[in-house]
């Protein structure tokens, strides 16, 4: 199942700015017809402008149909984080809504069309066209509202990570401010944006550290709190979505140093419940401003330091390792998605 690309959602247009770009082609094509009898040219030319601007206002809003991401398509990660991020009903109700629009755009146009070849005169082909318009008009009206919530989400979604189901996954996860943000800018090539405050992390960010060929993915997720999930955010839901639905291996960072912003009682809590949303993948704590990092089999015990690199590799080649994509079980054939030059 291919990751989705969050960023080639297409723009999404204002009600407005629909019209005036079907209504300005459909003028543009009555230029086009050519007859030297008015009576004809008239008909030929309303008929084709109804046609065009209904076909404007229908590729327009089915575009963002087909190319937004469908739900039953996307893994279990990514419909969480759709839900986490814009909410999956809204999601489903403003794509269905904006189908349904289409549909009745190209419905009017035909019946238009029928109608403007029973006619006998000029004048009933030109109240034809301008009643059409007004139907068109009326439909983008009616789903104005979900026309702007899309526009809204597009904006939302396009800052979530596009994760590669064929890599090894890492997930970053802790309490506020533990260091999340250092750590995984300085085991891979992401920059996520670090501040020394709460929620530092304002949604998910995803790195990457190459190994053999291999890209190692690393989501940095957003800080979690120690409280009951009906009282969480959205920020704070993507996080779990990322803990529940992807990673090989969870990271799990405590700050036990004296200036923690979280008693560390709360974090080992924390972890308790990271430990349960990923309880068939391996685990790995790091005392992030303790200079400690400890594993399950607790072989790592390295002083590590975001800004100085001291002890980094010791804790890439520790993932690596619990990861185990290299892992060669049959010698006599190349891992899923390895890389090949054809």
């Amino acid at each position: 199942m291919a990751g989705v690309n969050w960023r080639s959602i297409p723009t999404v247009l204002y009600p407005q700015e629909i019209l005036d770009k079907a209504f300005s082609r459909a003028s543009k094509q009555s230029d086009f017809v050519e007859d030297p009898d008015k009576y004809h040219r008239v008909r030929k030319q309303m008929d084709r402008m109804v046609q065009s601007a209904a076909d404007v206002i229908d590729s327009t809003l089915l575009k963002w149909v087909d190319r937004w991401p469908s739900l039953n398509a996307l893994s279990q990660f990514d419909q969480a984080l759709i839900d986490a991020a814009v909410g999956n009903d809204e999601y489903r109700k403003s794509l269905g809504t904006i189908q349904w629009a289409a549909e009745q755009v190209r419905k009017i146009a035909g019946e238009t069309q029928r109608k403007i070849l029973r006619l006998r005169n000029i004048e009933g082909f030109h109240q034809a066209r301008r009643h059409a318009y007004g139907r068109f008009s009326s439909i983008l009206d009616q789903v104005s509202p979900q026309i702007m919530w899309l526009g809204e989400a597009r904006d939302t979604l396009r800052h979530l990570p596009s994760l590669d189901p064929g890599e090894p996954c890492i997930v970053v996860a802790g309490a506020p401010n533990v260091g999340k943000s250092a750590l995984i800018t300085a085991l891979s090539s992401g920059e996520p944006e670090v501040a020394s405050y709460p929620f530092t992390t304002k949604q998910l960010h995803l790195g990457h550290f190459e190994h053999r060929r291999r890209a190692y993915q690393m989501v940095d997720t957003p800080g979690l709190l120690d409280r009951p999930m009906s009282e969480r955010n959205r920020i704070e839901l993507q996080a779990i979505a990322a803990l529940e639905h992807i990673g090989d291996v969870l990271l799990f960072l405590i700050d036990s140093s004296e200036g923690t912003t979280t008693p560390l009682d709360q974090q080992e809590h924390l972890l308790e419940e990271a430990g349960h949303l990923m309880s068939e993948r391996p685990l790995i704590v790091v005392h992030s401003k303790a200079d400690l990092i400890g594993g399950l089999a607790e072989e790592v015990e390295t002083p590590i330091s975001a800004q100085t690199g001291q002890g980094l590799e010791e804790l890439r080649a520790r993932l690596i390792e619990v990861i185990g994509a290299d892992e060669i079980v049959d010698p006599l054939s190349l891992p899923e998605n390895w890389h090949r030059d054809e």
